[in-house]
């Protein structure tokens, strides 16, 4: 199954992921992201200063204001279309 990193404090969307399934690793550092499929982020940390270093060329999905069942149906998109 598909690799998914999320951000630490978004245990709801962690729990959804597993119970579909999805091999979830939690998020605490830029290299956390290395290897994964599809990341979740809680879109709290943008991006002030405007710099686009990347570490992931995975699909990023921004929880900001979303459900955990829509973060899921993203995560399963994104996926499908990498394969």
């Amino acid at each position: 199954m598909a690799k998914v990193g999320v951000e630490q404090s978004l245990t709801d969307v962690q729990q959804a992921l597993q119970e579909k399934g999805y091999d979830v690793i939690q998020l605490n550092q830029e290299q956390d992201a290395a290897g994964c499929d599809c990341c979740v982020i809680t879109g709290q940390d943008r991006n002030v200063m405007g710099m686009q270093d990347t570490t992931t060329e995975a699909p990023i999905i921004d929880a900001h204001g979303r459900t955990a069942e829509e973060i899921c149906q993203e995560v399963e998109q994104k996926i499908n279309q990498q394969q």
